[in-house]
Protein backbone atom coordinates (compact mmCIF):
# COMPACT_ATOMS: atom_id res chain seq x y z
CA UNK A 1 0.00 0.00 0.00
CA UNK A 2 1.35 3.27 -0.78
CA UNK A 3 0.64 6.74 0.76
CA UNK A 4 1.84 9.93 1.15
CA UNK A 5 3.24 10.98 4.51
CA UNK A 6 4.52 15.00 3.98
CA UNK A 7 6.99 16.75 5.73
CA UNK A 8 5.74 19.31 8.68
CA UNK A 9 5.50 22.35 8.84
CA UNK A 10 6.56 23.20 4.90
CA UNK A 11 6.60 20.78 1.99
CA UNK A 12 6.63 21.45 -1.58
CA UNK A 13 5.92 23.56 -3.66
CA UNK A 14 3.63 20.81 -5.60
CA UNK A 15 1.90 21.52 -8.41
CA UNK A 16 -1.66 21.13 -7.72
CA UNK A 17 -4.27 20.28 -10.09
CA UNK A 18 -6.43 22.82 -8.83
CA UNK A 19 -4.73 25.94 -7.25
CA UNK A 20 -1.12 25.85 -9.10
CA UNK A 21 2.29 26.04 -7.69
CA UNK A 22 1.26 25.71 -4.24
CA UNK A 23 3.19 25.93 -0.78
CA UNK A 24 2.33 23.08 1.69
CA UNK A 25 1.75 23.72 5.34
CA UNK A 26 1.35 20.87 7.35
CA UNK A 27 0.52 21.65 10.95
CA UNK A 28 0.44 17.93 11.95
CA UNK A 29 3.31 16.22 12.78
CA UNK A 30 5.60 15.09 10.17
CA UNK A 31 5.62 11.23 10.84
CA UNK A 32 2.22 10.08 11.03
CA UNK A 33 -1.56 10.97 10.03
CA UNK A 34 -4.14 13.16 12.34
CA UNK A 35 -7.39 13.87 11.61
CA UNK A 36 -10.84 13.64 12.43
CA UNK A 37 -12.30 12.01 9.17
CA UNK A 38 -10.50 8.49 8.16
CA UNK A 39 -11.46 8.63 4.36
CA UNK A 40 -11.06 5.40 2.20
CA UNK A 41 -9.75 7.38 -0.72
CA UNK A 42 -7.08 9.46 1.82
CA UNK A 43 -3.88 9.70 -0.36
CA UNK A 44 -2.07 9.66 3.59
CA UNK A 45 -3.43 6.01 4.28
CA UNK A 46 -5.59 4.94 7.33
CA UNK A 47 -5.58 6.53 10.39
CA UNK A 48 -4.38 3.25 12.37
CA UNK A 49 -1.89 2.53 10.13
CA UNK A 50 0.05 5.85 10.67
CA UNK A 51 -0.69 7.16 13.88
CA UNK A 52 2.23 9.90 14.77
CA UNK A 53 4.72 10.23 17.43
CA UNK A 54 6.05 13.54 17.19
CA UNK A 55 4.07 16.20 18.36
CA UNK A 56 2.63 19.33 16.36
CA UNK A 57 4.46 22.00 15.06
CA UNK A 58 4.74 25.30 17.41
CA UNK A 59 3.02 28.05 16.31
CA UNK A 60 7.15 29.86 16.41
CA UNK A 61 8.07 26.35 14.40
CA UNK A 62 5.02 27.63 11.64
CA UNK A 63 6.73 30.80 11.07
CA UNK A 64 10.16 30.31 11.17
CA UNK A 65 9.96 27.27 8.62
CA UNK A 66 7.47 29.53 6.56
CA UNK A 67 9.85 32.73 6.49
CA UNK A 68 12.88 31.07 5.57
CA UNK A 69 10.92 28.90 2.77
CA UNK A 70 9.21 32.35 1.36
CA UNK A 71 12.95 33.79 2.05
CA UNK A 72 14.30 30.91 -0.59
CA UNK A 73 11.76 31.65 -2.97
CA UNK A 74 11.87 35.05 -3.73
CA UNK A 75 15.47 34.74 -4.15
CA UNK A 76 16.11 31.06 -6.15
CA UNK A 77 11.59 30.75 -7.11
CA UNK A 78 9.42 29.46 -8.31
CA UNK A 79 7.15 32.14 -7.51
CA UNK A 80 4.13 30.73 -5.50
CA UNK A 81 0.62 31.09 -6.38
CA UNK A 82 -0.42 29.94 -3.59
CA UNK A 83 0.12 28.72 0.64
CA UNK A 84 -2.15 25.91 0.96
CA UNK A 85 -3.20 24.48 4.61
CA UNK A 86 -2.91 21.02 4.23
CA UNK A 87 -0.87 17.77 4.82
CA UNK A 88 -1.33 14.71 7.23
CA UNK A 89 -4.82 15.40 8.50
CA UNK A 90 -7.35 18.40 9.36
CA UNK A 91 -5.63 21.89 9.57
CA UNK A 92 -8.07 23.37 11.31
CA UNK A 93 -7.28 21.35 14.56
CA UNK A 94 -4.15 22.56 15.92
CA UNK A 95 -5.36 24.76 18.79
CA UNK A 96 -2.92 27.76 17.55
CA UNK A 97 -4.21 27.62 13.62
CA UNK A 98 -5.53 31.56 14.01
CA UNK A 99 -2.54 32.49 15.50
CA UNK A 100 -0.50 30.60 12.57
CA UNK A 101 -2.86 32.37 9.88
CA UNK A 102 -2.17 35.53 11.26
CA UNK A 103 1.98 34.90 10.70
CA UNK A 104 1.32 33.76 7.67
CA UNK A 105 -0.89 36.43 5.87
CA UNK A 106 1.61 38.65 7.13
CA UNK A 107 4.64 36.82 5.70
CA UNK A 108 2.36 36.06 1.92
CA UNK A 109 1.99 40.07 1.85
CA UNK A 110 5.84 40.82 2.99
CA UNK A 111 7.08 38.27 0.33
CA UNK A 112 4.70 37.16 -2.31
CA UNK A 113 1.77 39.66 -2.53
CA UNK A 114 -0.10 38.52 -4.92
CA UNK A 115 0.23 34.70 -3.66
CA UNK A 116 -3.97 33.37 -2.41
CA UNK A 117 -3.73 31.55 0.98
CA UNK A 118 -5.80 28.44 1.10
CA UNK A 119 -7.43 26.02 3.36
CA UNK A 120 -7.78 22.72 2.44
CA UNK A 121 -10.24 21.45 5.75
CA UNK A 122 -12.97 18.96 6.12
CA UNK A 123 -15.34 21.28 7.74
CA UNK A 124 -15.39 19.50 10.85
CA UNK A 125 -13.87 22.67 12.89
CA UNK A 126 -16.03 25.67 11.28
CA UNK A 127 -18.01 26.11 14.52
CA UNK A 128 -15.31 27.28 16.46
CA UNK A 129 -15.58 31.40 16.37
CA UNK A 130 -11.47 31.79 15.84
CA UNK A 131 -11.44 29.09 13.13
CA UNK A 132 -14.46 30.49 11.51
CA UNK A 133 -12.81 34.09 11.59
CA UNK A 134 -9.65 32.89 10.14
CA UNK A 135 -11.40 31.82 7.39
CA UNK A 136 -12.67 34.69 6.42
CA UNK A 137 -9.74 36.38 5.84
CA UNK A 138 -8.34 34.33 3.81
CA UNK A 139 -8.24 33.66 -0.54
CA UNK A 140 -9.59 30.13 -0.45
CA UNK A 141 -11.53 28.61 1.95
CA UNK A 142 -12.44 25.08 0.70
CA UNK A 143 -14.21 23.58 2.48
CA UNK A 144 -15.40 19.36 1.63
CA UNK A 145 -18.93 18.22 1.58
CA UNK A 146 -18.84 14.93 -0.64
CA UNK A 147 -22.76 13.85 0.30
CA UNK A 148 -25.54 14.71 2.28
CA UNK A 149 -26.61 11.07 3.12
CA UNK A 150 -25.68 9.70 6.83
CA UNK A 151 -25.01 6.31 5.47
CA UNK A 152 -22.52 6.89 3.27
CA UNK A 153 -20.75 9.54 4.88
CA UNK A 154 -20.21 6.94 7.83
CA UNK A 155 -19.08 4.21 4.66
CA UNK A 156 -16.58 6.90 3.27
CA UNK A 157 -15.82 9.87 4.98
CA UNK A 158 -15.68 8.23 8.43
CA UNK A 159 -15.94 10.36 11.18
CA UNK A 160 -13.98 9.89 14.36
CA UNK A 161 -16.25 11.44 16.30
CA UNK A 162 -19.60 12.57 16.25
CA UNK A 163 -20.43 13.84 12.92
CA UNK A 164 -24.05 15.74 12.29
CA UNK A 165 -24.43 16.53 8.29
CA UNK A 166 -26.98 18.90 8.98
CA UNK A 167 -25.08 20.87 11.46
CA UNK A 168 -22.31 21.15 8.68
CA UNK A 169 -24.31 22.54 6.32
CA UNK A 170 -25.62 25.26 8.66
CA UNK A 171 -21.85 26.26 9.69
CA UNK A 172 -21.06 26.42 5.78
CA UNK A 173 -24.26 28.67 5.35
CA UNK A 174 -22.83 30.74 7.76
CA UNK A 175 -19.59 32.44 5.52
CA UNK A 176 -22.36 33.50 4.06
CA UNK A 177 -20.48 32.51 0.31
CA UNK A 178 -17.03 33.32 1.60
CA UNK A 179 -15.68 29.25 0.82
CA UNK A 180 -15.39 27.02 -2.08
CA UNK A 181 -17.28 23.56 -1.66
CA UNK A 182 -14.98 20.31 -2.30
CA UNK A 183 -16.54 17.42 -3.22
CA UNK A 184 -15.27 13.37 -3.78
CA UNK A 185 -16.76 11.58 -6.60
CA UNK A 186 -15.69 8.28 -7.13
CA UNK A 187 -16.77 4.45 -7.76
CA UNK A 188 -16.31 0.79 -6.79
CA UNK A 189 -16.62 -0.97 -3.48
CA UNK A 190 -15.37 -0.94 0.33
CA UNK A 191 -16.10 -4.20 2.40
CA UNK A 192 -18.02 -5.52 -0.95
CA UNK A 193 -20.40 -2.01 -0.80
CA UNK A 194 -20.69 0.05 -3.46
CA UNK A 195 -19.62 3.86 -3.05
CA UNK A 196 -20.92 5.06 -6.19
CA UNK A 197 -21.80 9.10 -5.40
CA UNK A 198 -22.07 10.11 -8.88
CA UNK A 199 -25.68 9.09 -9.74
CA UNK A 200 -29.15 11.56 -8.99
CA UNK A 201 -29.68 9.47 -5.70
CA UNK A 202 -26.58 11.63 -4.50
CA UNK A 203 -26.02 14.12 -6.62
CA UNK A 204 -29.46 15.46 -6.44
CA UNK A 205 -29.60 16.15 -2.43
CA UNK A 206 -26.00 17.06 -2.47
CA UNK A 207 -26.76 19.46 -5.41
CA UNK A 208 -30.14 21.40 -3.53
CA UNK A 209 -27.72 21.49 -0.53
CA UNK A 210 -24.83 23.58 -2.58
CA UNK A 211 -27.72 25.77 -3.96
CA UNK A 212 -28.73 26.37 0.12
CA UNK A 213 -25.02 26.98 1.28
CA UNK A 214 -24.32 29.23 -1.90
CA UNK A 215 -20.68 29.33 -2.24
CA UNK A 216 -18.19 31.23 -4.29
CA UNK A 217 -17.29 27.82 -6.27
CA UNK A 218 -17.70 24.51 -5.95
CA UNK A 219 -14.48 22.07 -6.84
CA UNK A 220 -15.74 18.39 -7.70
CA UNK A 221 -12.60 15.91 -8.14
CA UNK A 222 -12.23 12.22 -8.41
CA UNK A 223 -9.10 9.93 -7.01
CA UNK A 224 -5.64 11.22 -8.59
CA UNK A 225 -3.22 9.44 -6.60
CA UNK A 226 -2.95 5.48 -4.99
CA UNK A 227 -5.54 4.96 -2.05
CA UNK A 228 -5.48 2.80 1.00
CA UNK A 229 -8.41 0.39 -0.09
CA UNK A 230 -7.66 -0.91 -3.74
CA UNK A 231 -10.78 -1.00 -4.89
CA UNK A 232 -11.77 2.05 -5.09
CA UNK A 233 -12.28 3.84 -9.05
CA UNK A 234 -12.00 6.91 -10.15
CA UNK A 235 -15.10 8.75 -11.70
CA UNK A 236 -15.36 9.15 -15.39
CA UNK A 237 -15.02 12.52 -17.42
CA UNK A 238 -18.52 11.90 -18.50
CA UNK A 239 -19.78 11.89 -15.49
CA UNK A 240 -17.60 14.27 -13.75
CA UNK A 241 -18.40 16.73 -16.53
CA UNK A 242 -22.40 16.06 -16.06
CA UNK A 243 -22.27 17.08 -12.28
CA UNK A 244 -20.07 20.32 -13.36
CA UNK A 245 -22.64 21.08 -15.94
CA UNK A 246 -25.57 20.99 -13.55
CA UNK A 247 -23.98 22.90 -10.80
CA UNK A 248 -23.09 25.45 -13.73
CA UNK A 249 -26.64 25.44 -14.53
CA UNK A 250 -27.46 26.28 -10.97
CA UNK A 251 -25.94 29.36 -11.30
CA UNK A 252 -22.88 28.69 -9.20
CA UNK A 253 -18.93 28.38 -10.89
CA UNK A 254 -18.00 24.48 -10.69
CA UNK A 255 -15.09 23.14 -12.06
CA UNK A 256 -14.43 19.45 -12.74
CA UNK A 257 -10.66 18.10 -12.03
CA UNK A 258 -9.77 14.50 -13.37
Amino acid sequence: MSTVIYPSPIFGPIHSRRLGVSLGINLLPSDGKSCTFDCIYCECGFNRDHRPTRKLPTREEVAAALEAKLKDMKQNGPTPDVLTFAGNGEPTSHPHFPEIMDDTLRLRDKYFPEAKVSVLSNSTFIHRPAVHAALMRIDNNILKLDTVDPVYIHKVDRPVGHYDVRHIIEGLKSFHGHLIIQTMFLKGKIDGEDVDNTGDAYVNPWLEAVKEIAPREVMIYTIDRETPDHDLLKATHEELDAIRDRVIAAGIPCTASY
